[in-house]
Protein backbone atom coordinates (compact mmCIF):
# COMPACT_ATOMS: atom_id res chain seq x y z
CA UNK A 1 0.00 0.00 0.00
CA UNK A 2 1.49 3.33 -1.07
CA UNK A 3 1.81 5.97 1.63
CA UNK A 4 -0.17 9.19 1.16
CA UNK A 5 1.68 12.33 2.21
CA UNK A 6 -0.08 14.67 4.62
CA UNK A 7 1.52 17.98 5.63
CA UNK A 8 0.51 19.17 9.12
CA UNK A 9 1.41 22.04 11.45
CA UNK A 10 2.35 21.49 15.06
CA UNK A 11 0.12 23.48 17.40
CA UNK A 12 0.36 24.61 21.00
CA UNK A 13 -3.11 26.08 21.33
CA UNK A 14 -5.64 23.96 23.20
CA UNK A 15 -9.24 24.39 24.28
CA UNK A 16 -12.58 24.88 22.56
CA UNK A 17 -12.05 28.50 21.47
CA UNK A 18 -8.73 27.71 19.83
CA UNK A 19 -10.27 24.71 18.03
CA UNK A 20 -13.18 26.81 16.77
CA UNK A 21 -10.79 29.47 15.47
CA UNK A 22 -8.81 26.86 13.56
CA UNK A 23 -11.95 25.45 11.95
CA UNK A 24 -13.05 28.94 10.83
CA UNK A 25 -9.67 29.22 9.11
CA UNK A 26 -10.29 25.99 7.20
CA UNK A 27 -8.02 23.91 9.44
CA UNK A 28 -8.81 20.66 11.26
CA UNK A 29 -7.26 20.05 14.71
CA UNK A 30 -5.78 16.62 15.34
CA UNK A 31 -3.46 14.54 17.49
CA UNK A 32 -0.77 12.03 16.47
CA UNK A 33 -0.41 9.19 18.97
CA UNK A 34 2.53 6.79 19.05
CA UNK A 35 3.42 3.79 21.19
CA UNK A 36 5.75 4.95 23.95
CA UNK A 37 5.82 8.51 22.61
CA UNK A 38 4.23 11.75 23.72
CA UNK A 39 1.17 12.73 21.69
CA UNK A 40 1.74 15.50 19.13
CA UNK A 41 -1.02 18.04 18.59
CA UNK A 42 -1.34 19.43 15.07
CA UNK A 43 -3.63 21.18 12.63
CA UNK A 44 -4.13 20.18 9.01
CA UNK A 45 -5.72 21.90 6.04
CA UNK A 46 -9.26 20.53 5.62
CA UNK A 47 -8.85 20.19 1.85
CA UNK A 48 -5.53 18.33 2.25
CA UNK A 49 -7.16 15.88 4.66
CA UNK A 50 -10.08 15.27 2.28
CA UNK A 51 -7.62 14.67 -0.55
CA UNK A 52 -5.67 12.15 1.53
CA UNK A 53 -8.90 10.31 2.28
CA UNK A 54 -10.13 10.32 -1.33
CA UNK A 55 -7.70 7.68 -2.59
CA UNK A 56 -8.78 4.08 -3.27
CA UNK A 57 -7.97 3.18 0.33
CA UNK A 58 -10.09 6.02 1.72
CA UNK A 59 -9.79 6.55 5.45
CA UNK A 60 -7.74 3.34 5.72
CA UNK A 61 -4.77 4.82 3.87
CA UNK A 62 -1.26 4.62 5.33
CA UNK A 63 -0.18 8.23 5.71
CA UNK A 64 3.25 9.82 5.64
CA UNK A 65 2.64 12.63 8.14
CA UNK A 66 5.18 15.43 7.78
CA UNK A 67 5.27 18.33 10.22
CA UNK A 68 6.12 21.67 8.63
CA UNK A 69 9.81 22.47 9.07
CA UNK A 70 10.68 18.83 9.77
CA UNK A 71 12.40 16.42 7.41
CA UNK A 72 11.38 13.15 9.03
CA UNK A 73 7.90 11.83 8.32
CA UNK A 74 5.70 9.65 10.53
CA UNK A 75 3.96 6.61 9.11
CA UNK A 76 0.44 6.66 10.52
CA UNK A 77 -3.14 5.54 10.02
CA UNK A 78 -6.39 7.30 10.90
CA UNK A 79 -7.53 6.09 14.30
CA UNK A 80 -10.69 8.16 14.73
CA UNK A 81 -12.57 10.92 12.94
CA UNK A 82 -15.05 13.19 14.69
CA UNK A 83 -17.82 14.86 12.71
CA UNK A 84 -19.64 18.10 13.39
CA UNK A 85 -23.14 17.13 14.52
CA UNK A 86 -24.82 19.86 12.49
CA UNK A 87 -22.66 20.31 9.38
CA UNK A 88 -21.53 16.64 9.20
CA UNK A 89 -17.98 17.65 8.29
CA UNK A 90 -14.74 16.54 9.94
CA UNK A 91 -14.11 18.49 13.15
CA UNK A 92 -11.18 16.51 14.61
CA UNK A 93 -8.89 13.66 13.59
CA UNK A 94 -6.76 11.25 15.63
CA UNK A 95 -3.81 9.53 13.95
CA UNK A 96 -1.87 6.50 15.21
CA UNK A 97 1.79 6.15 14.33
CA UNK A 98 2.84 2.75 13.01
CA UNK A 99 6.06 0.99 12.04
CA UNK A 100 6.28 -0.31 8.48
CA UNK A 101 8.02 -3.51 9.66
CA UNK A 102 5.22 -4.38 12.10
CA UNK A 103 1.81 -5.81 11.13
CA UNK A 104 -1.33 -3.70 11.41
CA UNK A 105 -5.04 -4.43 11.23
CA UNK A 106 -6.99 -2.45 8.68
CA UNK A 107 -9.81 -2.59 6.13
CA UNK A 108 -9.52 -3.10 2.37
CA UNK A 109 -12.20 -1.98 -0.07
CA UNK A 110 -13.74 -4.62 -2.37
CA UNK A 111 -13.98 -3.42 -5.98
CA UNK A 112 -16.30 -5.27 -8.35
CA UNK A 113 -15.33 -6.19 -11.88
CA UNK A 114 -17.65 -7.20 -14.72
CA UNK A 115 -21.43 -7.50 -14.99
CA UNK A 116 -23.11 -10.47 -13.36
CA UNK A 117 -25.01 -12.96 -15.55
CA UNK A 118 -27.95 -12.65 -13.22
CA UNK A 119 -28.05 -8.88 -13.66
CA UNK A 120 -28.13 -9.31 -17.44
CA UNK A 121 -31.09 -11.66 -16.92
CA UNK A 122 -33.00 -8.99 -15.00
CA UNK A 123 -31.74 -9.55 -11.45
CA UNK A 124 -30.37 -7.06 -8.95
CA UNK A 125 -26.91 -7.07 -7.39
CA UNK A 126 -27.32 -7.01 -3.60
CA UNK A 127 -24.02 -5.98 -1.97
CA UNK A 128 -23.74 -6.51 1.78
CA UNK A 129 -19.97 -6.14 2.35
CA UNK A 130 -17.93 -3.34 0.78
CA UNK A 131 -14.71 -3.85 2.74
CA UNK A 132 -12.95 -6.63 4.65
CA UNK A 133 -10.57 -6.61 7.61
CA UNK A 134 -7.03 -7.93 7.19
CA UNK A 135 -3.80 -8.10 9.16
CA UNK A 136 -0.34 -7.73 7.66
CA UNK A 137 2.61 -5.46 7.04
CA UNK A 138 1.60 -2.02 5.70
CA UNK A 139 3.77 -2.55 2.63
CA UNK A 140 1.98 -5.84 1.81
CA UNK A 141 -1.56 -4.45 2.00
CA UNK A 142 -3.05 -3.64 -1.44
CA UNK A 143 -5.18 -0.56 -2.05
CA UNK A 144 -8.19 -2.75 -2.84
CA UNK A 145 -9.32 -6.29 -3.63
CA UNK A 146 -10.85 -7.07 -7.02
CA UNK A 147 -13.84 -9.42 -7.20
CA UNK A 148 -14.99 -10.66 -10.62
CA UNK A 149 -18.78 -11.04 -10.62
CA UNK A 150 -19.20 -11.92 -14.32
CA UNK A 151 -20.26 -15.54 -13.70
CA UNK A 152 -22.66 -14.88 -10.81
CA UNK A 153 -26.16 -15.97 -11.81
CA UNK A 154 -29.59 -15.40 -10.30
CA UNK A 155 -29.79 -16.79 -6.77
CA UNK A 156 -26.03 -17.23 -6.43
CA UNK A 157 -23.92 -15.83 -3.59
CA UNK A 158 -20.27 -14.82 -3.30
CA UNK A 159 -18.71 -15.04 0.16
CA UNK A 160 -15.56 -13.75 1.81
CA UNK A 161 -13.85 -17.07 1.05
CA UNK A 162 -14.29 -16.31 -2.68
CA UNK A 163 -12.01 -13.26 -2.42
CA UNK A 164 -8.41 -13.64 -3.58
CA UNK A 165 -6.35 -12.49 -0.59
CA UNK A 166 -2.56 -12.00 -0.88
CA UNK A 167 -0.77 -14.84 0.93
CA UNK A 168 1.09 -12.34 3.11
CA UNK A 169 -2.17 -11.23 4.76
CA UNK A 170 -4.42 -12.80 7.37
CA UNK A 171 -8.17 -12.43 6.92
CA UNK A 172 -10.08 -11.06 9.91
CA UNK A 173 -13.58 -11.80 8.60
CA UNK A 174 -15.75 -14.93 8.75
CA UNK A 175 -15.02 -16.80 5.47
CA UNK A 176 -18.72 -17.69 5.19
CA UNK A 177 -19.91 -14.08 5.44
CA UNK A 178 -21.82 -12.95 2.34
CA UNK A 179 -20.22 -10.29 0.16
CA UNK A 180 -22.93 -10.09 -2.49
CA UNK A 181 -25.73 -11.99 -4.18
CA UNK A 182 -27.93 -11.64 -7.25
CA UNK A 183 -31.62 -11.49 -6.40
CA UNK A 184 -34.88 -11.09 -8.28
CA UNK A 185 -36.47 -7.64 -8.14
CA UNK A 186 -39.30 -7.45 -5.62
CA UNK A 187 -42.46 -8.89 -7.12
CA UNK A 188 -40.72 -10.41 -10.11
CA UNK A 189 -41.59 -14.01 -10.93
CA UNK A 190 -44.77 -13.96 -8.85
CA UNK A 191 -47.86 -14.55 -10.93
CA UNK A 192 -50.92 -12.63 -9.85
CA UNK A 193 -53.61 -15.03 -8.66
CA UNK A 194 -56.78 -14.66 -10.71
CA UNK A 195 -59.95 -15.94 -9.03
CA UNK A 196 -61.61 -18.81 -10.90
CA UNK A 197 -64.69 -17.81 -12.85
CA UNK A 198 -67.91 -19.03 -11.24
CA UNK A 199 -70.81 -20.38 -13.23
CA UNK A 200 -73.49 -17.71 -13.88
CA UNK A 201 -76.65 -18.06 -11.87
CA UNK A 202 -79.73 -18.69 -13.98
CA UNK A 203 -82.50 -16.21 -13.33
CA UNK A 204 -86.15 -16.60 -14.24
CA UNK A 205 -86.29 -20.36 -14.39
CA UNK A 206 -88.98 -21.67 -12.10
CA UNK A 207 -89.09 -24.91 -10.19
CA UNK A 208 -89.97 -28.01 -12.10
CA UNK A 209 -93.72 -28.10 -12.64
CA UNK A 210 -94.19 -24.54 -11.42
CA UNK A 211 -96.55 -22.50 -13.57
CA UNK A 212 -98.47 -25.53 -14.98
CA UNK A 213 -102.14 -25.19 -15.33
CA UNK A 214 -104.23 -26.60 -12.52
Amino acid sequence: MERVQLIVTERDERGGRAMSRLRRQGMIPGVLYGAGKAALAFSVDAHALRTAMSTDTGRHAVLNVVFEGKKRGHSAVIKEIQLDRVKHIVSHVDLHEIHLNEPIETKITVQLEGTAKGVKAGGLLDITLWEVGVRGLPTDIPEHLTLDVSEVDLGQVLRVKDLVIPKELSLLEDPEETVLSVILPRGAGVEEEVPAASEPELVGKGKEGEGAEE
